[in-house]
């Protein structure tokens, strides 16, 4: 790999990792088929075991050794290094872990590539904070559900923090982004699921009620902060399910209760 040692924030083969703090820039920087983010070693060891791969490297000086270790990157991709405070002014935020990789990204697998042979899927509807859309990817990796699908409004599951977060699970789960629910709600009948809407509603069936004799296979989702589902998502589900709480609390964070609901729904005894 060709390592170049760079000394100043304005050097113009930085530009991929310049104020990454900033959203609205992200999208920009990060459309589909463009860029993006890889941080730490370990989140970039599970993209390229994942087969995606990296434009360009950046990395200080103490990280090189690990850079420099891993497999499945193209003899012609270019290592940066950098200083601390050179990367900080770059990118806007202190780079504790050392390590960011601009990221070619993959091409989108089709909503029945998704679903094909899966029975457990967790479907994410406008939650629009990278956070939770991050913890979901790692719940549902963690406890074995097959499949992420996200609403089109959803937030970008490969967002710096959405990586971060979900530790580099979001490589590992298969996922893709619906198109609106008029169409979503009969590819995912057609391919057998249950759609069940987790969500506080007059009548709706006790989680574990319903996990005590699911249907084969199950679509779980769950939707945004605050607002919860939409009409039209409730108007597409086959059941509605809840929570139960006490203590006062009405619901759990989106990302918490799509643990508990995967838990709930989980086919196989975790070790």
């Amino acid at each position: 790999m060709p390592i170049v040692h760079i000394s100043s924030e304005d050097d113009s083969r930085l530009a991929d990792y310049r104020s990454l703090t900033d959203v609205a820039l992200r999208r920009l920087l990060e459309p589909d088929g463009g860029l993006y983010i890889a941080e730490s070693v370990k989140v970039l060891t599970r993209a390229l075991a994942a087969g995606h791969r990296p434009r360009s490297i950046l990395v200080q000086e103490k990280w090189l050794a690990d850079v420099e270790a891993l497999d499945g990157i193209a003899d012609e991709v270019p290592v940066y290094v950098v200083a601390a405070e050179v990367a900080e002014r770059v990118t806007g935020y202190a780079v504790h872990r050392g390590i960011l990789a601009a990221m070619h990204r993959p091409v989108l697998p089709t909503v029945a590539e998704v679903l094909h042979g899966a029975r457990r899927v967790l479907v994410l509807e406008d939650i629009m904070d990278h956070t939770n859309v991050g913890a979901a990817f790692r719940s549902a990796a963690g406890i074995g559900a097959d499949a992420v699908l996200v609403s089109p409004r959803c937030a970008d599951p490969l967002y710096r923090r959405s990586v971060r977060v979900s530790m580099g699970t979001v490589f590992q789960v298969p996922w893709t982004r619906l198109p609106e629910w008029r169409e979503a709600r009969g590819q995912l009948h057609d391919a057998g699921f249950h759609v069940a809407a987790l969500a506080l509603a007059d009548g709706a069936l006790p989680l574990d009620a319903f996990a005590a004799d699911p249907p084969d296979r199950v679509a779980l989702l769950l939707g945004a902060e605050g607002d919860g589902l939409s009409r039209r998502a409730l108007e597409a589900a086959d059941s509605v399910v809840t929570i139960p709480m006490t203590g006062g609390v009405d619901s759990l964070n989106v990302a918490a209760a799509s643990a508990v609901a995967l838990w709930a729904l989980r086919e196989r005894p975790i070790p």
